[in-house]
């Protein structure tokens, strides 16, 4: 989505307020109603069609690929044009009728169209949220189109605050489950976080995500990313007010025919541990945060369950040499074979996406280690993680 095409995923070592899943991001809106100042200048992505998205699909589910939920997300806004939106929605209803149907939107128009939305079996939205200060809002965005009609971004930005809120209660109103995506651009809305939080909890939101502004490789830097205890500091200040959840990595899966893309994976749901893959792989430079760029790694630390049940440290795992370029990522997915997710401080595309594709979730994470491994096994070892037994 335009106004947040410049940041990433990122999670949070609070206990997820969702079922578990995997749900697919489908970027089939072709229109942009906002962007953010410090967003990146890539204007590459394009939409897929409606039914270029359900081949996409069809293909991830022939293949195997355990796919809960679809949701309709970028590279513009799904409420900005919605007729592709309605179209999707209504050609992956009518061939899996069960499946869960989300969108992620800024929010503009969304009260208008919540019942249709529901009535086209939309059960999940996320409002991307920045700011509920017209001041901070206006520091943020370059420009807001609230209809087909440019106007000033003052005028915009008292558009934007009152549509976001009556959105999020015309949509909990609606019943669906709201949660709130709230990206921190440090020294903009880092302290400002809890007010949003605050004030979505009061329209009826259910979650959140707080995910760090991240700098597009390549490109000059106009922020810096926030540190790891300012995110950590915001997350527990949101948590008064919003449970907070732990999303994935967003992961690019490359569709055969055409060369184009489609993001997997960018909801509040995690992945769960399985008989082939009960452990969790963590690079590490301390052993206490997660806080070194896949990349950069030589070792891994690998925690699972014991026989008795209790999540521990079981072994550090010695990893491919770097150098190897994609070959490497290949070594490394055999090398964690037993493992469902890999938790980094960040993770290039390439691997992303070969590890992806060898059924290993990379997760970008900034906070303490035995927190975030708590989360991805449900939370019930919180207080019992075992922190006795060492590294062999």
């Amino acid at each position: 989505m335009a106004s947040h095409t410049s940041t990433t995923c990122s999670c949070s070592a609070t206990q997820p307020h969702a079922p578990y899943g995997r749900w697919i991001e489908l970027p089939v809106a072709p229109r942009a109603n906002s962007r953010i100042r410090f967003a990146s200048t890539d204007e590459a992505r394009h939409p897929f069609s409606p039914e270029q998205a359900l081949i996409l699909l069809v293909e991830l589910l022939e293949k195997g690929e355990l796919v809960d939920g679809v949701t309709i997300a970028g590279p513009g806004d799904p409420l900005a044009d919605s007729a592709s939106t309605f179209a999707t929605l209504d050609l992956v209803r009518r061939r899996y009728p069960d499946m869960a149907l989300g969108l992620t939107t800024l929010g503009l128009g969304g009260k208008e169209e919540a019942a249709q939305l529901v009535q086209a079996g939309v059960s999940h939205v996320t409002l991307l949220v920045d700011a509920v200060d017209l001041e901070i809002m206006r520091k943020l965005y370059a420009w807001i189109r609230p209809d087909s009609r440019t106007v000033s971004l003052s005028a915009a930005t008292e558009v934007l605050l009152v549509e976001q809120l009556k959105a999020a209660r015309a949509f909990a109103l609606a019943g669906c489950r709201v949660g709130i995506r709230t990206t921190i651009y440090p020294g903009y809305n880092d302290i400002h976080a809890v007010e949003i939080a605050k004030t979505m909890a009061e329209m009826g939101a259910q979650f959140m995500i707080v995910a760090p502004f991240e700098p597009q490789e390549g490109e000059e830097a106009l922020l810096e990313r926030p540190g790891c205890k300012v995110m950590a500091g915001i997350r527990d200040q949101v948590a008064q007010y919003l449970p907070l959840v732990l999303i994935p990595e967003k992961i690019l899966t490359e569709q055969g025919k055409n060369g184009s893309g489609c993001g997997c994976g960018s909801t509040p749901y995690l992945p769960k541990p399985s008989t082939a893959r009960p452990n969790v792989a963590v690079v590490s430079q301390g052993g206490m945060e997660v806080d070194l760029h896949l990349g950069h790694a030589s070792t891994a630390l690998i925690y699972g369950p014991r026989k008795d049940g209790l999540v521990c440290l079981l072994e550090t795992r010695k990893l491919p040499e770097p150098g190897a370029g994609a070959a490497r990522w290949e070594l490394l997915a055999e090398t964690l074979k037993d493992c469902f997710v890999l938790l980094a401080a960040s993770a290039g595309e390439s691997p992303r996406k070969v590890l992806a594709d060898r059924g290993l979730t990379v997760l970008v994470a900034d906070n303490a280690i035995e927190g975030t491994v708590d989360v991805l096994f449900g939370g019930g070892n919180k207080g019992k993680q075992c922190r006795t037994e060492k590294a062999v």
